[in-house]
């Protein structure tokens, strides 16, 4: 009799130790960011910053982030690190660390490494890219409609940006007539460049500058301020560095996207390669009207961004405007 019970006990034993040992075991990732400047610039590694403490406080999970991270030498010594620490899911916060996740990849097959507005090409990489061309579109509209020289310009940092092609298309819907003179800076974060820029659109008559540079448009918008003249904020809504300045913004909501990805990568559900996220996705929008433009005009671009939301066309497609 006594064997039997003491056979039933081990029996349910191993029941409960079946039934608990998944839970007790499963670990969160711990998940670790890479940035090339700072955390503290206020705009895009800013951004970057708050989407990991927004994955920690979500999650419960352990979170690491290193700064300054540029060069291939730095990155790859910066995962090293991250694989010794047990990381498992690693942001590199632009398009500068894609090829070099790419090449790492293959020799760290337990990690995740996702990027930003570059090309992933592994099993275990993934690029984001914001669809830059629709914000600017309609930043580039809300400019047109409140230039007064009929002058607008854009300091963008590199060529390929989308949202410069956008702007200058969204414009010129407003008004075929329009100038758009467009710098650039070959550089995010070069302030003297950009406030160079800046003077010589400022020389030629321009009143609307789209400061699209993540690191350097808080200076431009200040000297806009000082001088009465408008700008297009970028990736922030900046609306707080002057209402009667920033007419709107051209948001990206980076903190958004963080915790989206960290969801998709726990649920086992992150995909591999570019992925290409817009309005409809929740990540970009635009930001707060300046009172300076007016109801009507504030209401006709919400109405614009819902069409674009439900059938993917912005108003020069559309049939009428």
């Amino acid at each position: 009799m006594i064997k039997h019970i003491l056979l039933g006990i081990m029996f349910l034993s191993v029941l409960l130790t079946g039934c608990s040992n998944p839970i007790m075991e499963e670990k969160l990732p711990k998940v670790g960011l890479l940035v090339a400047e700072t955390v503290s610039d206020q705009v895009w590694g800013t951004k970057g910053y708050k989407g990991l403490l927004k994955i920690q406080s979500k999650h419960d999970l352990d979170v690491f982030y290193k700064e300054g991270i540029k060069s291939e030498s730095a990155i790859k010594k910066a995962v090293e690190e991250y694989n010794e620490k047990g990381i498992t899911l690693i942001f590199g916060h632009g398009s500068e660390y894609a090829e070099p996740f790419n090449q790492l990849a293959q020799d760290y097959p337990d990690i995740h490494f996702v990027s930003f507005n570059g090309d992933a090409k592994e099993k275990n990489t993934t690029s984001y890219k914001f669809e830059g061309y629709s914000m600017g579109y309609f930043g580039g509209m809300t400019a047109a409609h409140q230039s007064k020289s009929k002058k607008i310009g854009i300091i963008a940092a590199f060529e390929w940006q989308p949202e410069v092609e956008g702007f200058y298309e969204g414009a010129k819907f407003i008004n075929e007539e329009i100038e758009i003179p467009i710098l650039y800076t070959q550089d995010w974060d070069n302030d003297e460049k950009a406030l160079q820029k800046l003077d010589e659109l400022l020389n030629q008559g321009v009143d609307v500058v789209y400061p699209a540079g993540d690191g350097y448009n808080v200076p431009v918008i200040e000297k806009l301020k000082e001088n009465g003249l408008y700008a297009i904020g970028y990736i922030s809504d900046q609306s707080d560095l002057g209402e009667s300045t920033v007419l709107t913004s051209t948001v990206q909501h980076i903190e958004r996207l963080y915790e989206l990805i960290a969801d998709k990568y726990i649920g086992e559900e992150l995909p591999s390669g570019n992925v290409t996220v817009d309005f409809q996705d929740g990540v970009i929008s635009m930001g707060k009207f300046s009172p300076e433009v007016n109801e009507s005009f504030q209401q006709k671009i919400k109405e614009h961004i819902e069409k674009y939301k439900q059938k993917g066309t912005l108003p020069n497609e559309e049939e009428t405007k």
